[in-house]
């Protein structure tokens, strides 16, 4: 593990001053703004934007409706709300790269734009997120950030994501609401001037796109490199892309020819033929001069200097000297100019200022020394500043409601805010508080704070686990919940009970204990500290990321069903992605999660009745795939391997990974049943695993939540027998989300029901269907 210094000293040689000055003199060439549209993160055409942003000097801004709360995590276990918070932050970290504003249209964990699950329709999206909630928040953004160019990222067309499609049919209709002066909104009104969309597919590992794409009127150059550090614009953008950890991005681009970006003009609002972005617009500060006549000489003056700057490079001295002097101008211009102008130049004025710190070598850092801290909390703050070669510079630290600063102490006063997980807008110029601002002589420049510390609630604990089973199979009748940091510190907790359950206090401990013979159903204990209501964190850190949190109400979710349990000793194969070997053994099963020793061990397997290969193993579990061919042999002598949902690229060979072939279908759209309530056929009613130990009833199908499953089965070797079908409205059935099959003296199941999602959720019918998955061969 590197040391904080250690770590510090990599990440500034990633970024030498000299590049960020090159990188920092590429937007002063341009006054054009582009506004990429996408409903994820990581939907951003980042290879294309970097193209566009560091070559051509575009201003970019990126407009996401979700944020990707409903996707997976390859990183950690964080799911819903908790994994859209994380996202949030490196969808920022990811902009920071490319200087691009980004803007969210669901704005907390309680709107209804978010990633609710994977949809096929743009129409049920668009009914779920609301239609004219969605164009509400558009509208403002379109209206604020004042784009003269809007590029979805995805087609509107059959066989893509329904999230995509609905995003891309808003797109549209901003086009028009954000210019009208009858829309509900308190912000000027803005003509967006151009919107193009891709003319490529979207087909791919998980679309499918039904109809081909419209045909190209501009051909965008992606092919290039940058010239100051030798990379391709690919390989840039998928230094962006790599922040996207979650989702596992971030690919290497190899050396060679790029890739060109083929556009549509679809509306167009200026006149002449369309032979480049710029096209019809006003290129750079001095095209605008007709729009601001009182400011028309300040506006050459600056754009003369800027021009000087741009082309003294590398000459730090030089650069200073002139982008002060165009700063100068420009500031004249700002008092002079016309609101219909005003946001290029504060752009143009932030990226000047931003210049003339770097051509000066000012340096400024500012980091506390807690990350976690209460309202009434206090931490100590470390400030580095050199003025480089500046005559005169300052800074100071800009700190949120509540904070203050006095002789390298900061203090969070007892009404301070929490921390915000799901800020509405982000602008890597213009960065959030707390952050250090630098005072030049005509100037701010403003830079955020080192990991900046993260607010938590003022009332609030700890509470592990947060959900619990009782199985009325077992004798098992309490639940032991620990209890830590509680705020405010030495406050008594206790759970609000249901009538007959009782509470005992223990160190650092709470014991429930339910009644004998308590009713089946869902219960929720709220935890009170004091006599009021606690709120729990989910403290969410990754070294990629700034830290952040997702707080909700305190509560203990406790599920009492009634599962037949089968004799068998499991064992659990899995890579940190899902919690099923935590809920079967909270179940009353009979569980070990293995070891690498186990695992590559004959005699250790062959201890274990049944052995479960849990989501995305097979990718993450180092060594594992060379094990199969040891596990296939452990089926054959007689043992039970049930293999959970897995996608093509987690090392999933058909001919090889499974005991006998069976290929995943891909794109997932095609091969998938989104509608968690969609009515599903028992094709073999009197199969072993649909009745034993427990007989699976339609009533096991009820209170799914998300989806059935994803990433079915395409084909499969004869030996397989398919136990379901399902599908989506108005499509053909599917019948390989549950496929069984006697190998040698053993079995293998494979399932892509998201089982292990709806056994997080309680849902009681998965664990009747996964304490039937794990019950031996007889």
């Amino acid at each position: 593990m590197p040391s904080p210094d250690q770590t510090r000293l990599e990440q500034i040689r990633m970024r030498p001053r000299v590049l960020d000055l090159w990188w920092a003199l590429r937007p002063l060439q341009s006054v054009v703004r582009l506004m990429n549209t996408g409903a994820h993160p990581d939907d951003e055409t980042t290879a294309l934007l970097t193209a566009i942003g560091l070559r051509d000097g575009i201003n970019l801004s990126y407009a996401c409706s979700t944020r990707g709360e409903g996707g997976q995590n390859d990183i950690g276990t964080e799911g819903g709300p908790a994994l859209g918070a994380l996202r949030t932050r490196e969808m920022e970290r990811a902009c920071d790269l490319l200087n691009m504003r980004l803007y969210w249209h669901g704005t907390s964990p309680d709107d209804p734009i978010r990633d609710f699950r994977f949809s096929k329709s743009g129409e049920e999206t668009m009914g779920i997120w609301g239609h004219d909630h969605l164009l509400h928040r558009f509208v403002e953004i379109v209206r604020t950030d004042r784009p003269d160019i809007i590029l979805p990222t995805f087609l509107d067309v059959p066989g893509q994501h329904g999230h995509h499609r609905a995003m891309t049919q808003a797109a549209h209709e901003v086009m028009e609401a954000a210019a009208d002066p009858d829309f509900p909104s308190n912000l000027p009104t803005w003509q967006v001037s151009k919107m193009y969309l891709p003319a490529w597919s979207g087909a791919g590992q998980a679309y499918d796109d039904d109809l081909p794409p419209p045909e190209a009127t501009l051909t965008i150059d992606g092919a290039g490199k940058d010239p100051m550090s030798g990379w391709s614009f690919a390989r840039i953008g998928q230094m962006s892309r790599a922040f996207h950890r979650t989702q596992g991005m971030g690919r290497w681009v190899p050396a060679g020819p790029g890739k060109d970006w083929p556009l549509h003009l679809a509306i167009s609002h200026v006149d002449g033929p369309d032979d480049a972005l710029r096209a019809g617009l006003p290129q750079t500060l001095a095209d605008l001069v007709d729009l601001a006549p009182d400011a028309k000489q300040d506006l050459l003056l600056a754009h003369g200097y800027i021009t000087e700057t741009v082309s003294a490079f590398p000459h730090a001295r030089h650069i200073a000297m002139t982008a002060q002097k165009a700063l100068q101008h420009l500031q004249k211009a700002e008092a002079d100019a016309p609101d219909r102008i005003a946001h290029r130049l504060t752009a143009k004025h932030r990226q000047l200022a931003h210049v003339l710190r770097l051509a000066l070598g000012i340096e400024a850092d500012a980091r506390t020394h807690q990350t976690w801290l209460r309202p009434g909390d206090m931490t100590g703050v470390t400030v580095e500043f050199d003025k480089g070669d500046a005559d005169r510079a300052s800074y100071s630290l800009a700190l949120p409601y509540g904070w203050s600063e006095d002789d390298g102490q900061i203090t969070i006063a007892t009404d301070a805010n929490q921390t915000d997980p799901y800020r509405a807008e982000y602008d890597p110029a213009d960065p959030p508080l707390p952050r250090i601002e630098i005072q030049l002589e005509t100037t701010t420049v403003a830079l955020p704070f080192a990991k900046p510390p993260v607010i938590l609630p003022d009332r609030a604990a700890l509470i592990a686990p947060d959900a619990a089973l009782i199985n009325l199979k077992t004798p098992k009748r309490s639940v032991s919940v620990a209890i830590a940091d509680v705020s405010p510190a030495g406050s008594r907790v206790t759970f609000d009970l249901p009538e007959g359950w009782s509470m005992e206090h223990g160190t650092g401990a709470v014991a429930i204990t339910l009644p004998d013979d308590p009713e089946p159903g869902l219960y929720t204990l709220p935890l009170y500290v004091g006599d009021a209501p606690a709120m729990t964190e989910q403290r969410i850190a990754y070294d990629h990321v700034d830290p952040t949190v997702y707080a909700r109400p305190a509560a203990l979710t406790v599920r009492v069903l009634d599962v037949a349990l089968p004799q068998a000793k499991v064992g659990y194969i899995g890579s940190g992605h899902d919690a099923v070997a935590d809920w079967l053994t909270a179940l009353g099963a009979e569980v070990t999660s293995l070891s690498d020793d186990q695992i590559t061990s004959d005699e250790a397997l062959a201890s274990f009745d049944t052995i479960v290969i849990g989501i995305f193993a097979l990718r993450f579990r180092d060594g594992l795939v060379s094990e199969m061919p040891r596990l296939r042999e452990w089926v054959e002598e007689g043992g039970t391997l049930v293999t959970l949902y897995h996608r093509p690229w987690d090392n999933w060979e058909s001919d090889t990974v499974p005991p006998r072939r069976l290929e995943i279908g891909q794109p997932s759209l095609r091969w998938r049943v989104t509608d968690a309530e969609a009515e599903v056929t028992h094709l073999a009613p009197d199969h072993a695993l649909l009745n034993t130990p427990n007989q699976i009833t339609a009533e096991v199908w009820e209170g799914w939540v998300k989806e059935r499953g994803l990433y079915f089965a395409k084909s499969w070797d004869d030996a397989y027998t398919p136990l379901l079908s399902m599908s989506d409205p108005g499509e053909d059935p599917l019948t390989g989300a549950l496929l069984t099959a006697d190998i040698g003296k053993g079995r293998h199941t494979h399932c892509s029901l998201v089982l292990h999602h709806q056994m997080a959720k309680l849902v009681p019918g998965a664990y009747r269907l996964m304490a039937n998955l794990i019950a031996p061969r007889r």
